[in-house]
């Protein structure tokens, strides 16, 4: 066989099979993103995050999400989160606002595909002297997708089970991560409907907080706004700012803290004022 063709075996072999991940150097960043093929963690320079002090309206989920983080980075008992609840409300911004305000900490955000891998990246934090806080936005799981038991296994089964230097944080728009009709169906054509329903709704037990986050009120939303304006220096009466706030989440069909930071964006840029 020649050279040639020996060569491009070996290649053929180096992509199905790549080289192990190199040891990761984590004081590079405060935050990293777990990618797959190949495995790798990737350093951000910057986390896309906002002041804690802006997240409004949400004051009870964020003391109780302050306090669990800190018990954690204290080395201290501290339980895997669950953020559910509706959209636009601040859930995936009170994590990174968060973890920006606890120091010692390494945020390592993994992909909801990717939760197949997660076995392979608990492997790569196991054992470390830092902490980390893992974290999945918008995890939910779909009609056939079996990915929900890689995680429970990781999180609370398992010989190994969960590292004690990684806590999980994830957010969702589904209190139980499964859709409502999914779980209907299996109650109704399930062989065993309870029996599967439970297999399935049984991953979110495995995180030890609840923190709901519900529609907010005009109030609130109000609230918001002139909370906004005041950090950012904006000023306009009391009167005109409610009548355009309104006005916008008006057209919007609906009010959240998403919808709240941009009208005050876009107010801002009529302004002048930079954000």
């Amino acid at each position: 066989m020649s050279k040639k063709a020996l060569k491009r075996i070996a290649e053929a072999l180096e992509r199905i099979s790549p080289p192990p991940m190199r040891r990761p150097d984590f004081a590079v960043a405060e935050a990293f993103i777990w990618q797959t093929g190949p495995d790798e963690l990737r350093p951000v320079k910057r986390v896309n995050s906002v002041a804690i002090e802006r997240l409004v309206a949400i004051d009870r989920a964020r003391g109780i999400l302050m306090a669990n983080t800190v018990q954690f980075a204290q080395g201290l008992p501290a339980n895997n989160a669950l953020l559910w609840g509706a959209r636009g409300m601040g859930k995936s911004s009170l994590v990174k606002a968060v973890h920006a305000e606890v120091p010692g900490l390494k945020l390592v955000e993994i992909q909801r595909e990717d939760i197949p891998s997660i076995g392979r990246l608990m492997n790569h934090l196991r054992g470390r002297t830092e902490r980390f806080l893992l974290f999945c936005d918008d995890l939910s799981f779909d009609h056939d997708d079996s990915h929900y038991k890689s995680l429970k296994a990781v999180l609370d089964g398992g010989i190994e089970g969960r590292p004690g230097n990684v806590i999980l944080y994830a957010t969702s728009n589904r209190r139980h991560l499964m859709p409502r009709d999914m779980i209907d169906n299996e109650r109704q054509h399930g062989i065993n409907p309870s029996e599967t329903v439970e297999e399935k709704v049984s991953l979110s037990d495995r995180f030890g907080l609840w923190l709901g986050f519900h529609p907010c009120t005009q109030d609130e939303f109000l609230e918001m706004v002139t909370g906004y304006c005041g950090q950012l220096g904006i000023e306009m009466q009391p009167e005109a700012l409610r009548a355009e706030a309104i006005e916008w989440q008006q057209t919007r069909g609906g009010r959240s803290g998403r919808v709240a930071w941009q009208f005050v964006t876009d107010l801002a840029g009529r302004l002048g004022v930079k954000v």
